[in-house]
């Protein structure tokens, strides 16, 4: 009985929960068809935080740089849509007027920041080029059903990166919180003479304080995104990595199956002997090594200027052509240098070198004499 009970698991386990499959662990590098076939998905290393950042960074350079036209056009802007103010407390103007009115001040203020911001965009291309190169695709934006499913949905809120994001963007928020709050605390008591200033000094200062705490700000948020791209391309490389079983797969896929291209390769063979086996009977001799090599060969002069080798094998297929010579009572001469050097420079229906040619003649000439030629 307590034999029995040994054969016979209290619990039957089902191995298949023990099996990988992923088929193996994941320790080799991508293959360049892996990273093309991700490339074409949309799947690459890229931080959008270091574009925000480069994006903001530029922003206020831009606002640096265009400082007086903004400052000039700002104020005129201010003038052309206020001075109806005085007009507007003592009648009630049309509906249409005003609409008109807002539409203009929105083009002007559009037309104000459009350079701030064409220079913002221009940045933002350019880095996305440097981080990716240059590559349209639009599958991420096709539809995916896999997105939909809530199990996958809720092991990627817990998973690593989710974390890495939720860090990172507590310290981006702390940082930049902190940043204002330094600069606000260090500015406050040159803020309370605003009331003195006229507007064109008012806005001058506002817009030199504004730039600076901007730049501290972007400044901080780039580096954010350097570290977030280094991260980025760690990641990608580690998700992007392969099973030994998925890199043969590839290969098979690519290459076609060992398997499949020796039998083609052995068709190949059976076809090429077959032809040369054809061509036996025209041929005048057979030079051997004489196990190794056997090359038949075949002069005539209304065809080629100079000797063909119409045959050639090595050790069985050697045997082969030997034998298919003495059947059709073709000569066999032993000479092992002029076999070796035929064997391994001339291929199958091509003439032979000039630099073989005496060796070639000395045996055609042998030949000859053994058929009183």
């Amino acid at each position: 009985m307590e034999e029995e009970f040994w054969k016979e698991p209290l619990i039957p386990l089902n191995l298949q929960f023990f099996a990988d499959g992923g088929g193996g662990e994941k320790t080799e590098d991508a293959t360049q068809k892996k990273l093309t076939d991700a490339r074409k998905e949309g799947q690459v290393a890229k931080s959008q935080e270091l574009i925000n950042g480069a994006m903001l960074f530029s922003l206020f350079i831009a606002i640096k740089l265009f400082g007086g036209y903004l400052a000039n056009s700002f104020i005129k802007v201010f003038h052309k849509n206020f001075r109806y103010i005085g007009a507007y407390t003592t009648e009630m103007p049309e509906l249409g007027m005003m609409t008109s009115m807002f539409g203009q001040a929105m083009i002007d203020v559009l037309l104000m920041v459009l350079p701030v911001f064409a220079f913002a965009v221009v940045v933002a291309i350019v880095l996305n080029i440097f981080q990716v190169k240059w590559k349209i695709t639009g599958k991420p934006l096709k539809p995916k059903l896999s997105r939909l499913n809530p199990v996958s949905g809720f092991k990627k809120i817990f998973s690593a990166s989710k974390l890495f994001e939720l860090v990172k963007d507590v310290f981006k928020i702390g940082i930049i919180f902190y940043i204002a709050y330094s600069t606000l605390k260090d500015e406050v008591e040159n803020l309370k003479i605003l009331y003195d200033l006229d507007l064109l000094q008012a806005v001058i200062y506002i817009s030199d304080f504004v730039i600076a705490m901007g730049l501290k700000i972007s400044a901080v948020y780039m580096l954010i995104g350097l570290v977030d791209y280094i991260y980025q391309k760690f990641k990608f490389k580690k998700d992007m990595k392969m099973s030994k079983q998925e890199v043969k797969d590839e290969y098979k896929q690519q290459e076609g199956d060992p398997q499949v291209k020796g039998k083609i390769k052995s068709k190949m063979r059976e076809t090429s002997m077959r032809r040369m086996m054809q061509k036996m009977p025209e041929a005048d001799v057979v030079i051997t090594n004489p196990t190794h090599f056997a090359c038949a060969i075949q002069y005539d002069k209304d065809k080629a200027a100079a000797p063909v080798l119409l045959a050639k094998g090595a050790d069985h297929l050697a045997q082969k052509l030997k034998d298919a010579a003495k059947e059709f009572n073709v000569p066999i001469v032993e000479n092992k240098p002029l076999a070796r050097m035929l064997y391994y420079n001339v291929d199958v229906d091509a003439e032979i070198p000039q630099e073989l040619y005496q060796m070639t003649a000395e045996v055609l000439a042998y030949v000859y004499q053994l058929k009183n030629k």
